[in-house]
């Protein structure tokens, strides 16, 4: 893990939550930083949902928490029977993310033992923990998704063009392809999650606006093909390798491989106004993409022993290439998008 934003983030928002914990003469300023830890969210929408679901759920924790302890006072079991009480009214509420935070009010409101002072200054503190940390995540570096996104998008690239260009040949080191191809995963994976973030941000902050929209059908092709060339890896791996082949084969999948990478990084370059007009021809990947799925079901029909693998594996190509089409189409209409 490499030290972001997020963590500088983390730490402001534990240190304005103790300093303002001080500054008000709170006792114990310590459930301030915790609630304050638990409450970093990723983007600014994400904030803004977990202040309020917070607000709610701490609310009513605090308010079974105080009544179960006028009646049961500090009793550990007592304790237990509201804290899974809790859990199960959050969970109902689909506010599964507040349970942390709400535990930690409940068990320092209990503390209390009906004392309704001691149980709002506890609740008080939880409260200021959670706004520090909006306020330090809309404040300090706030979320840019669509930057972060982009940026990501050209770094997974640039791990899937050089896995897919030495995966026929076979030329990388076992122990080495595989750390990269671990490693590509798990960037695809981060990249939907911050995809989601995005989606979130247009569904939910904001009025919908047609060219953001549009961005995010581009981020989703972008995402989408990235995926499909990850596929493509994998079928490799577990295909194109088991089957037979002949000199010959190994050239034509490995030239189509290096035909679909390369219109992949035109493409790239395009959505970055780098290649001039008319540089990236669609129409002939798409003619030399049907014509490479074409012949290889043709060699199946012709010979169907140790064929099949390498289908398989020509028919995950050509959807990659079919991707990288669609992909291409949006570039030639798309909006510009953010580099910084």
């Amino acid at each position: 893990m490499t030290f972001g934003a997020r963590m500088l983030k983390t730490g402001l928002a534990v240190t304005l939550a103790l300093y303002a914990s001080v500054w008000l003469n709170f006792s114990s300023p310590v459930i301030a930083a915790v609630a304050a830890i638990f409450a970093m969210q990723p983007s600014i929408y994400r904030s803004w949902r977990y202040l309020m679901d917070q607000l709610q759920t701490n609310t009513l924790g605090a308010i079974l928490a105080m009544l179960a302890g006028t009646v049961f006072s500090k009793e550990p079991f007592a304790i237990g029977l509201v804290c899974i009480l809790v859990i199960m009214i959050c969970l109902k509420l689909k506010m599964g993310d507040t349970i942390g935070i709400t535990l930690v009010t409940v068990v320092a409101v209990m503390e209390a033992s009906g004392q309704w002072e001691f149980a709002v200054n506890r609740f008080a503190m939880s409260l200021i923990g959670i706004v520090s940390a909006f306020l330090i995540n809309i404040i300090v570096f706030p979320p840019k998704p669509r930057v972060q996104f982009v940026v990501q998008v050209k770094k997974t690239f640039e791990q899937l063009s050089l896995l897919l260009r030495t995966a026929v040949s076979d030329e990388m080191k076992e122990s080495v392809f595989r750390n990269e191809k671990r490693s590509l995963e798990d960037s695809i994976n981060s990249l939907g999650d911050k995809y989601k973030l995005m989606e979130e941000d247009q569904k939910k902050l904001k009025t919908p606006k047609f060219a953001i929209s549009r961005q995010l059908v581009v981020y989703k092709q972008m995402l989408n093909t990235l995926r499909k060339g990850y596929e493509v890896l994998e079928a490799v791996e577990e295909h194109y390798f088991q089957a037979v082949r002949t000199k010959e084969l190994n050239e034509i999948f490995d030239e189509h491989m290096e035909k679909l990478i390369k219109f992949h990084e035109h493409v790239m370059l395009k959505f970055d106004h780098k290649l001039k007009p008319g540089i990236v021809e669609s129409k002939l990947l798409e003619r030399e993409n049907d014509a490479f799925l074409r012949s290889m079901l043709d060699r199946y029909a012709a010979q169907r022993e140790g064929v099949l693998r390498l289908s398989i594996v020509s028919a995950v190509m050509y959807d990659y290439g079919h991707q990288l089409e669609r992909l291409n189409r949006l570039a030639d209409h798309s909006p510009d998008l953010p580099d910084s």
